[in-house]
C-alpha cells in the first residue's frame, strides 16, 4: 500500500490561514449586502416605485452584474494601501487579513444592529490599516495610496454628492415646476425602476471589488498567482457572496435611509439615485474605494434640502455622520485587538 505524501506543518498552516481567509472575504461581501442594501433601494421602496420584495430581487442582480465591471478598486485595496512585502515578512501567516476581516464585520454588524447606515468600505480599510499597523508598524502604510484614494474621497464624496444632489433637484423642480404634483409623482415613480437599478449597478462596481482586493491579496501573497490581476474565479465568488447578501434585505437601515433623514417623494428618489450612482461610478473607474453609504446619504440630504432645509432631519444626520467619523477607526482597533490575540494563538 502506497504512503499518502507527507504535508509539511508550515504548509499545512497556510493553507487552513487561507481558507478561513476566503471564507471571510465570503462572509464580508455576504454582511456587506444585506448592509448595504438600503444604499440602492431604500428611496425606490419609501416612494412605493417598488415594492420591498422587487426592490430587493432587482437589487441583488442588478449587484452582480455591478461586480463584474471591473477591478480598479480591487488593486487599491489588494495592492494600493499597503506594501504587502513588507507585512507578509513580519506576518507570513497572514493574520492580518484576518484581523482585517474581523474588524470590519463586526462593526457592519455592530451598526446593523443599530440601524446605523455606516460605510462597510471604510470598515474594510479601517481593519487592514489597524491590523497592519499592529503587524508590523506604520512604515507599511502606503501613505499616498490612503490620502490619495481614501481620506480625499472620504471627504470630498459626501460633499459632492450633497452638493449635486441639491443643484439636480433644483433643476428638475425648475423644469417641471408647472407640472401636476400626482402626474410628476406617477412619472418619477416609474423612472425610479431605472435609478435604483443604476444605483444597485454602481453599488456593485464599487463595494464588491473590496472584498475581491483581499482575496486576491491572500491568494497573490501564498505565491498562488504569480502577479496581482483579479482571477475570475473570485470575480464571480465576490459578486455571488454581494448579491446572496443583498436578497436578504437590511431593513433596519432601509427604514433609516428611506424615512428618517427626509420625507421622500419618487422625483426626489430618483434624483438621490442618480447623482449617487453616477459619482460611484466615476470613483470606480478611477480605482477610489469610496463609501456607497456615505454618497447616497448625502445625496438625500441634499436633494431634501433644495426644498428647504428644516425638510432633513439633521439630528438623524448627525447620528449618521458621527458613525462615518467612528467606522475606520473603530473597525481598525477591532481588528488590531483581532491580531494580537490570533498572534498570540497561532505565534
Amino acid at each position: 500500500m502506497l504512503a499518502m505524501p507527507s504535508v509539511s506543518p508550515m504548509f499545512e498552516g497556510v493553507t487552513v490561514i487561507l481558507v478561513a481567509i476566503l471564507g471571510l472575504a465570503v462572509v464580508f461581501d455576504y454582511v456587506n449586502g444585506f448592509h448595504d442594501t438600503a444604499n440602492a433601494i431604500a428611496t425606490s421602496v419609501s416612494t412605493r416605485a417598488l415594492r420591498p420584495e422587487q426592490a430587493i430581487v432587482l437589487s441583488a442582480v442588478a449587484n452582480f452584474l455591478g461586480a463584474l465591471t471591473g477591478t480598479a478598486v480591487a488593486k487599491t485595496i489588494g495592492a494600493g494601501l499597503i506594501d504587502e512585502k513588507v507585512v507578509n515578512a513580519a506576518d507570513p501567516h497572514q493574520l492580518y487579513v484576518i484581523a482585517a476581516l474581523i474588524g470590519a464585520i463586526s462593526w457592519n454588524l455592530l451598526t446593523w444592529r443599530l440601524g446605523i447606515p455606516s460605510s462597510s468600505s471604510h470598515a474594510l480599510i479601517g481593519g487592514l490599516l489597524g491590523a497592519t499597523i499592529v503587524a508590523s508598524g506604520v512604515g507599511a502604510i502606503q501613505m499616498g495610496g490612503v490620502t490619495g484614494k481614501v481620506l480625499v474621497p472620504l471627504v470630498s464624496s459626501p460633499i459632492i454628492g450633497l452638493l449635486v444632489g441639491f443643484g439636480f433637484m433644483v433643476v428638475l423642480l425648475n423644469v417641471f415646476r408647472r407640472a401636476h404634483p400626482a402626474r410628476l409623482n406617477a412619472r418619477f415613480r416609474r423612472l425610479q425602476v431605472l435609478s435604483a437599478t443604476y444605483m444597485a449597478l454602481s453599488h456593485g462596481s464599487n463595494d464588491a471589488q473590496k472584498t475581491m482586493g483581499v482575496m486576491t491579496l491572500a491568494l497573490f501573497s501564498a505565491g498562488l498567482i504569480p502577479t496581482f490581476e483579479v482571477p475570475l474565479p473570485i470575480i464571480l465568488v465576490a459578486a455571488a457572496a454581494m448579491s446572496a447578501g443583498t436578497s436578504v434585505g437590511g431593513w433596519r437601515i432601509i427604514r433609516t435611509m428611506g424615512q428618517r433623514v427626509v420625507k421622500l417623494d419618487p422625483v426626489h428618489g430618483f434624483a438621490a439615485e442618480t447623482t449617487a450612482a453616477t459619482i460611484i461610478f466615476g470613483a470606480s473607474h478611477f480605482g477610489m474605494p469610496v463609501s456607497t453609504t456615505h454618497i447616497i446619504s448625502s445625496a438625500i440630504m441634499g436633494v431634501g434640502a433644495s426644498e428647504r432645509l428644516s425638510a432633513v432631519r439633521w439630528g438623524v444626520a448627525g447620528n449618521i455622520v458621527i458613525a462615518w467619523i467612528l467606522t475606520i477607526p473603530a473597525a481598525g482597533a477591532i481588528a488590531a485587538i483581532s491580531y494580537a490575540v490570533l498572534n498570540t494563538v497561532v505565534g
